[in-house]
């Protein structure tokens, strides 16, 4: 028997939009869920945004205020994809009224907003989901199971870079992105968060780090309106950037192993950029976030001279299988997302956590505060 489960979605800027869409696509992916979530409402403080949605996608209701959402009791499920400053009073709030949640990273702008999202959870006895999508690529899956069955024998060392130009341009607008009361931590928390937690998901917990970071726009023009994604501004009142470009960090593993991760977001020339490199005693693995469905994969027992051969990911990596019949048939990032939906869905019926959880996130967290010390202190940091 199929149960319908009504959900909302807070925030309706891209990723609002792309959580829509997982819901819709969802059910034709994974038939075998018990559950078919039912789009109630949508919620965006932007004038005519959240109507628009529900004209588009076909909710039952739009508003402005989250706090509907909140009080609807036809709402059991709800995704805050709102800007980070505001994931941790709509994350309490929505655990506290018992609606389960599926938050986008890095779940506030430190460790205790993601914890106070966390223990409102646990305390409410509700799931939830967090938006680290690039550990769903069924090669990461491929590249996991390896490294854990020893097909690359014990991780030495690890890089993981995160570039995008998506702030690139010096008419980018100074958005609640570039303010730290508002976006936070700057690129530690747009995508060094999420290169955590692939080091995390890969290769286990991180025991020390020592970081350094950069602003290399340092000034933007304040838009004129309301924006979306990452808009341009041109001839208005310039502010400072009050938040990090980039960041690089040196990684310790609790195993051994060591690492280093790279993230930038004015990275000139690069789109998207995101991958890693691990390296162990008898092989290595190679990924590239825009060749998502290709595995470079080096093991045996030559050592020297050893070469790379690419796997073709197909049915029997992660989930692939619900998305194409056979190896080399191309996936792309919304993909990952129904990915992320269905772990979603599967946690609320199911009451296990599947996927990353508000767990992952403290920990993306920690570790991100610890690189924020670490590049002010100038000095290692041990991840509590």
């Amino acid at each position: 028997m199929v149960n319908t489960l009504g959900v909302a979605v807070v925030g309706f800027g891209w990723m609002g939009r792309v959580h829509t869409q997982s819901y819709v696509r969802v059910p034709h992916h994974f038939p075998e869920l018990t559950v078919r979530p039912h789009l109630v409402a949508v919620a965006d403080e932007v004038p005519g945004r959240a109507d628009e949605a529900a004209g588009r996608y076909g909710f039952d209701s739009a508003t402005r205020d989250w706090r509907e959402i909140a009080a609807d009791p036809r709402v059991r499920a709800v995704s805050i994809t709102a800007p980070n400053f505001l994931h941790r009073e709509i994350g309490v709030a929505m655990a506290e009224a018992g609606k389960h949640i599926w938050i986008e990273k890095p779940v506030g702008l430190t460790a205790d907003d993601a914890r106070a999202v966390a223990d409102a959870a646990a305390r409410a006895g509700v799931q939830g989901t967090v938006g680290f999508n690039y550990r769903n690529a069924p090669a990461v899956a491929a590249a996991r199971e390896m490294i854990a069955t020893g097909e690359i024998g014990a991780v030495t060392h690890v890089r993981i870079r995160l570039f995008s130009d998506y702030a690139a341009h010096p008419e980018g607008a100074l958005t609640w992105r570039y303010e730290r009361e508002r976006g936070g931590s700057g690129v530690l928390g747009d995508l060094a968060s999420h290169g955590v937690d692939l080091a995390r998901h890969l290769i286990g917990e991180i025991d020390s780090l020592a970081a350094d970071t950069a602003v290399f726009v340092p000034e933007r023009a304040r838009p004129a309106g309301a924006t979306a994604g990452h808009a341009r501004a041109t001839g208005g009142e310039s502010g400072p950037v009050e938040n990090d470009d980039y960041a690089g960090c040196l990684l310790r593993f609790a195993s051994g192993a060591r690492g280093v991760l790279e993230a930038c977001r004015v990275s000139v020339g690069e789109q998207n950029a995101y991958g890693f490199e691990i390296h162990g005693t008898t092989g290595a693995l190679f990924w590239d976030f825009r060749r998502m469905g290709e595995l470079g994969v080096s093991r045996g027992t030559a050592y020297q001279d050893q070469p790379v051969s690419t796997l073709h990911v197909g049915p029997g990596h992660g989930e692939y299988a619900a998305f194409q019949p056979g190896a080399a048939n191309a996936m792309g990032y919304d993909d990952l997302k129904v990915i992320e939906a269905h772990h979603f869905l599967r946690s609320v019926t199911e009451g296990t956590a599947h996927g990353a959880t508000l767990a992952d996130a403290v920990a993306a967290a920690t570790a991100l505060d610890a690189m924020a010390v670490s590049a002010r202190e100038r000095r290692w940091v041990t991840v509590a």
